[in-house]
């Protein structure tokens, strides 16, 4: 693409219930994905979110959800502010909420992690502060469903779907990810400004725990309503707002570090590598099936990890790269059931049941001259291909009659009742 045609690419469109993205997956790949930032207006129409706050709030007092509150305090709000606008922003329609504050490190900012009791909400303040849960995919099947909408990714990059709740101009400050994100609005109103500028400054704050930006200069804002969905590539500076009470779900895509491969890879290869080299697809296409692990997935990791991937063949990098990318950044570990069927009893009774992946474990899978290899929480099984499709793909039930009628069903059914001995699956209960 030209740079030319680069500058004229939309940064922002309205979806519709033929293309959600508002235009095709594979455009929004070819154009966008890991390039530019787009917002997508309405790219849930009439969106309510599969949780409220206080459902959120009660998680974040569960012992082993991941969960943190922000508190930010900002010096007089009449002193130090001022309008400005840089090429491309929007007009926002509430003048509570500068555009640019100077200097832009002035507020104060508290970090708390959870789990938390219902005694330390009562305590926060009114205003200016959020609660962020992580993996709440893991913990909620509704909030999961919400990533069915994402399958022109293949499903082992999605990491977790992040929802965060703040109070009126809460915030956790200007930041950049090292990853893709997808920003969808729940409830409420929330203000985002990025910069598309290649020459901002990536320097880090020194007075707070969170990582935060030294200086930021937006170059675009807007507001966004519930159902509206900013995407967001790696490494782009932005700052999230909230006008009033609101709640946004972001989903996280999984890109590993290249140290984090070279650590799994070999322990004594020395971890010099920035965290933003990391795992990349600029040029991925709409993933025909979720869960496998192709040519191209395999080139880029090689790519990743440079001269070091030379020390392995083909087929022990591709089986390191499938149980590292099932395995990475595990936030609980699997506990296997007290007991399981026999592989000869779960066939009998295969088609009259319903089986459900652990929202824990993840899966991959990848071709191989003799079938296939599925790949679950770090660990690799020899598999029929129509069995790893399945089993490995994007779907979080299944039906046993489903399964039935796949080819080399022993074969198949002895790779399920392995899962299930580790916790991977189970039956559904009626």
């Amino acid at each position: 693409m030209s740079k030319l045609a680069r500058n004229t690419l939309p940064i922002e469109v309205h979806a519709d219930a033929r293309q959600p993205l508002g235009m095709p997956a594979a455009r929004f790949l070819r154009d966008y994905w890991q390039k530019h930032p787009l917002l997508v207006r309405r790219a849930f129409p009439d969106f309510v979110p599969p949780l409220t706050p206080d459902d959120l709030a009660g998680l974040a007092c569960e012992e082993l959800a991941l969960s943190r509150i922000v508190i930010r305090k900002t010096k007089a709000l009449g002193s130090g502010f001022r309008a400005r606008r840089g090429p491309g922003m929007t007009e926002h329609n509430n003048a509570s909420f500068p555009r640019k504050r100077e200097p832009s490190d002035s507020d104060q900012w508290t970090l708390r992690t959870g789990p938390f009791d219902e005694a330390a909400f009562a305590k926060l303040p009114e205003t200016r502060w959020t609660l962020l849960v992580q993996d709440v995919d893991k913990w909620d099947a509704d909030v999961a469903a919400l990533l069915d909408r994402f399958d022109f990714l293949p499903s082992w990059r999605i990491d977790d779907v992040m929802v965060s709740y703040a109070t009126d101009g809460g915030g956790v400050g200007a930041h950049l990810d090292q990853y893709d994100v997808f920003l969808l609005q729940g409830i409420g109103q929330r203000l985002w400004r990025i910069s598309t500028d290649p020459r901002a400054p990536h320097d880090f704050r020194h007075d707070t725990e969170l990582k935060l930006l030294k200086r930021f200069e937006p170059t675009h804002e807007w507001t966004l309503e519930p159902g509206d969905m900013l995407y967001l590539p790696p490494g782009m500076p932005h700052e999230g707002t909230a006008i009033g009470e609101c709640m946004t779900l972001s989903i996280g895509m999984r890109a590993p570090a290249s140290s984090e491969l070279l650590v799994e890879f070999a322990e004594q290869v020395a971890a010099s590598l920035p965290e933003s080299q990391r795992y990349a697809d600029p040029d991925l296409h709409p993933a025909a099936e979720p869960g496998e692990i192709d040519g191209h997935a395999l080139r880029r990791a090689r790519a990743a990890l440079g001269v070091c991937a030379q020390a392995m063949d083909e087929p022990t990098f591709a089986d390191f790269f499938g149980r590292f990318i099932t395995g990475y950044r595990s936030a609980q570990n699997v506990a296997p059931p007290q007991r399981v069927p026999a592989a000869r009893a779960l066939e009998a009774k295969l088609e009259r049941s319903t089986f459900v992946r652990n929202p824990w474990s993840r899966f991959a899978w990848r071709r191989t001259s003799k079938g296939a290899v599925l790949y679950v929480g770090g660990e690799s099984h020899a598999c029929p291909l129509a069995w790893a499709s399945t089993l490995g793909g994007g779907k979080r039930s299944i039906a046993g009659a489903e399964l039935a009628r796949l080819p080399q069903r022993a074969a198949g059914v002895s790779v399920l009742a392995s899962l299930m001995q580790g916790g991977h699956v189970a039956v559904r209960k009626r």
